[in-house]
């Protein structure tokens, strides 16, 4: 007589979909344990509920619906930059279980581990049901993805962005520069790419907290800066008022593409193209090639895929509680498109380490404030945004995304570009 095979734990469950060691220990609410007990990092799976979110959503997804809500731990780092588990999680090789093993673990997860529970207040609706219910990318849905992303909490901002709120790739000149310092050199590298000098009229795309404009405003520039956000349009006028640059700078709660004035000397774009769709592109860099006069320059600042085949979509915990409808691509696909609307692109660069560097130096700072954050906007975000800076931090450091920056120029009508000879700015 064959007897009943026994329920496996969740460690013996976890190991079945694992190839290879474990270099972390994970401990689970039944007593079991697997991985490398010496680690001093570590999961901790501590409700019947974490468990549930994990094996109705296998992936990122369900371990973020369990660490949003608190039902999945760390141990050895702080939430607010779990870096290093990360790094570990890294190396794990996971496969889809046998159809025995998979029998088993449905067996012995039982019928009320597999219900779909509600998933955490800080997730959006799936791809699907948002394309559903409103065409991608019109005004109204590109206004409500950059409002869940960017109007969480001007307070929380300061604290993680730190002073400048600037919510993009700094440059680092040293690795021992401040973030403060980096940040700094990013827009004077901006600044002088682009060639902007005193009298200049400035279009900044996607302007954020006003970044940008400020410091071209400072240098005697005239700037316009355009942003979906309430919250950043706000700050960045207050900002503005307060550093006496209401003469030459100025922030408009708008799309881009209800910026009526044409003729600018320069425009901006940092950090905007990744939220558009990629089947946006050519109107995109249409629209702005026609903002600017003949000679004009743009840089484009944005982040990357390694190559330009496959998939453009987020994955689904990106997709889900960071950017909504956001794409991401290849360099090539930027500079292909940009180069068939009829831009001269003069030179490209890829900064990834920097970003690195600049998600490192923003968990540091959530970490150093995580009592304000998490009172200002709740533990269940301010966790989310750990996971997603730590996260994208290692995604910079192993070339799965990149940061890049294109400097072009919209030809004159006999093809000259009337650019120095020599590149004409320096790191």
């Amino acid at each position: 007589m064959n007897s009943v095979p026994s329920d496996l734990t969740l460690a013996e469950m976890l190991e079945k979909v694992t190839d290879g060691p474990i270099p972390l220990h994970f401990t689970a609410y039944d007593g079991s344990t697997a991985g490398d007990s010496d680690s001093p990092y570590g999961l901790i799976l501590k409700t019947p509920r974490g468990a549930n979110f994990v094996a109705t959503a296998p992936g990122d997804l369900g371990m973020a619906r369990a660490y949003a809500f608190g039902d999945l731990d760390l141990a050895g780092a702080h939430p607010g930059d779990p870096y290093e588990v990360f790094k570990r999680l890294q190396s794990i090789s996971m496969h889809r279980p046998s159809l025995r093993d998979g029998a088993a673990i449905v067996r012995s997860l039982g019928r009320d581990r597999l219900r779909i529970l509600a998933p955490p207040p800080q997730e959006t609706l799936p791809r699907w049901r948002r394309i559903a219910e409103g065409l991608r990318h019109s005004k109204e849905r590109d206004a409500e993805v950059i409002s869940h992303h960017y109007d969480v909490s001007n307070a929380f901002y300061e604290r993680v962005l730190g002073p400048s709120m600037t919510y993009t790739c700094a440059t680092y000149r040293h690795a021992d520069d401040s973030l403060e310092q980096a940040q700094e050199d990013k827009y004077r590298l901006v600044f002088d790419k682009l060639g902007l000098e005193p009298g200049m009229r400035l279009l900044d795309v996607g302007c954020g907290w006003g970044g940008m404009v400020r410091y071209a405003a400072r240098r005697g520039v005239r700037v316009i800066g355009a942003t979906l956000s309430k919250n950043q349009a706000e700050w960045a006028q207050k900002a503005i008022a307060e550093e006496g640059l209401q003469d030459l700078a100025e922030v408009r709660h708008c799309d881009y593409r209800d910026v009526p004035e044409t003729g600018f000397d320069r425009v901006s774009s940092i950090g905007l193209t990744e939220h558009i769709g990629v089947q946006n592109y050519p109107a995109y860099f249409e629209f702005l090639y026609s903002k600017l006069r003949p000679g004009g320059r743009i840089l484009n600042h944005c982040i990357t895929r390694p190559g330009n085949a496959g998939n453009a979509k987020a994955g689904a915990f990106i997709d889900r509680y960071i950017f909504p409808d956001g794409e991401l691509t290849g360099s090539g696909t930027i500079i292909r498109i940009m180069q068939d609307t009829g831009f001269n692109v003069r030179h490209e660069e890829d900064i990834r380490e920097h970003y690195a560097m600049t998600l490192r130096d923003w968990c540091r700072n959530l970490v150093d404030n995580w009592d304000f954050c998490v009172s200002e906007v709740g533990e269940g975000t301010a966790r989310i945004w750990g996971l997603y800076m730590a996260g994208s931090r290692l995604g910079f450091e192993t070339d799965i995304i990149q940061l890049h920056q294109v400097l072009a120029v919209k030809p004159f009508p006999d093809g000259s570009a009337g650019i120095p000879l020599q590149p004409w700015w320096s790191w």
